[in-house]
């Protein structure tokens, strides 16, 4: 069992690809539906944190 396998929420990506259909883990379609971790929102197509302050991957996995 790999280190991803346990987890139960997906990470949102970075960045929205603009996919028709959305990808699950868009996160224009994670904001609408409540699923973006806390302290984070969506500026033009990114995912950005509410206080305006730098992330890593690592600390976004950290919040999820």
């Amino acid at each position: 069992m790999g280190k991803g396998k346990d987890r139960t929420r997906k990470l949102p990506k970075l960045e929205c690809c603009e996919s028709r259909s959305k990808c699950g883990r868009c996160p224009l379609r994670m904001l609408k539906e409540g699923t973006l971790p806390e302290g984070y929102t969506v500026k033009k197509r990114k995912l950005v944190r509410v206080d305006g302050k730098k992330f890593t991957k690592k600390k976004l996995a950290k919040a999820a």
